[in-house]
């Protein structure tokens, strides 16, 4: 399947209905605003893709990166331990060699995996590598990262099976972070338009036009998308992309502004409150922070906030501010889920029958930089998760290394 020809606006309005609400909310519970919040003024519509890409520009840009290797060599915390602990493990290993293959095939929670974890870990690498060469200076870094990149587009012409549209968003949103660093900052890959060629007519097919499936994945395949598309400076595709998401982050994410019942995808046709209820893990008390998979497990949960989080910061960087639709939502799913990871307060019999199923990984450090550290918002919960977990690694899918990235970066 390959995306179609669309018009750069998209009218996103359409795909926006309903969702602006968020932008004149009281906060609840989850995490409370501070008494003198920052004033966010409301928007009325959302622009469309840049006429011109900010490279590199995929979760993080030139400042950032600055601000990083600046931290790093000043042996500062918690920067320089986040950076020791990934330059210690097996994706900044120089001897690495790439296993690719021409058809990843990948099944129900990885059943068959024939390829799936080959071709993610190869991503990470090469993401790793990018910036141990960029904080390093170190040529040997920036040429593995090109080793593993150039044998990948060298060889892939396919995913399979039912986990296809998610393994090829997972690997998908790796490769576009890697790939910026390598290409508009490093310079040297004379494979860069075979690259570019892989991730138009492999990758971009299998996700953009989303899925019908739990909010995660589509949320981690419209992350790939937008990344692809900033990467391939596509606008059409990435405004595809964010439209996509504008329309999934409020199915996802509930909040008390919403009404009775969560909003829906409508492709889904969950037209009645059975099976919306069914839909959302069988609760049918909603609260506001409460993710349509929380009650699945923390895990599957994490998965999705972490998107959420990397879609609304690339665009950030694109000039593009998601705040009115996206900023509260993402606030109150990271503290809702914060306040039962670190058990704050006992599961009430309201939420999941009293019982929760933890684990929400290494996924905070974004949403709570971008809503806290840039914003000034009050994030209690999640700020001491965030702390406790530092210095964050990866979860092996698409999350890598964002307290060395995201902690406290005011760029």
């Amino acid at each position: 399947m390959r995306p179609g020809s669309i018009p750069r606006v998209l009218g996103l309005a359409t795909a926006l209905a309903g969702v602006l609400a968020a932008a004149f909310m009281t906060p609840a519970s989850a995490e409370k605003a501070p008494d003198a919040a920052p004033a966010r003024p409301a928007t009325a519509a959302v622009a469309a893709a840049p006429a011109n890409f900010t490279h590199p520009g995929v979760n993080l840009n030139t400042a950032q990166l600055d601000f990083i290797r600046g931290k790093v060599q000043a042996g500062a915390q918690p920067w320089k331990s986040a950076y020791d602990q990934m330059m210690a493990g097996k994706y900044a290993s120089l001897s690495r060699t790439a296993k690719p293959r021409a058809i990843v095939e990948c099944g129900s929670y990885s059943n068959p995996n024939n390829g799936c974890t080959d071709e993610r870990e190869d991503a990470i690498a090469a993401y790793t590598d990018a910036l141990a060469w960029y904080i390093t200076r170190d040529d040997r870094y920036a040429q593995k990262a090109i080793q593993l990149m150039d044998a990948w587009s060298g060889s892939i012409q396919d995913h399979t099976n039912s986990n296809a549209p998610l393994q090829t968003g997972w690997a998908g949103s790796s490769w576009p972070k890697a790939a910026e660093i390598i290409k508009h900052v490093y310079g040297n890959w004379p494979n860069a338009g075979r690259f570019s060629t892989m991730l138009r007519t492999v990758y971009l097919p299998e996700i953009i036009n989303g899925s019908n499936s739990n909010g995660n994945w589509e949320l981690t395949m419209m992350e790939a998308a937008v990344s692809i598309s900033v990467f391939l400076d596509d606008g059409a595709s990435y405004d595809k992309a964010i439209s996509k998401y504008l329309v999934r982050v409020p199915a996802y994410i509930y909040l008390a502004s919403d009404g009775a019942l969560p909003k829906t995808v409508p492709s889904q046709n969950l037209n009645t409150r059975d099976k919306i209820v069914s839909y959302w893990q069988g609760q049918g008390t909603f609260m506001t922070g409460l993710t349509q998979e929380t009650c699945r497990d923390f895990v599957h949960t994490g998965y999705g906030i972490s998107s959420v989080g990397h879609v609304y910061e690339t665009a950030r960087l694109q000039g593009q501010d998601l705040f009115p639709q996206v900023g509260e939502r993402l606030r109150q799913a990271l503290g809702f889920q914060a306040k039962y990871e670190i058990q704050a307060e006992p599961v009430p019999s309201s939420l999941c029958g009293g019982s929760v199923t933890r684990g929400l990984g290494p996924i905070t450090e974004v949403g709570y930089n971008a809503l806290n550290t840039r914003l000034g918002y009050a994030m209690t919960n999640t700020q001491r998760l965030t702390e406790q977990q530092r210095p964050s690694g990866t979860n092996n899918l698409f999350v890598a290394w964002e307290t060395l990235t995201n902690a406290s970066n005011p760029s």
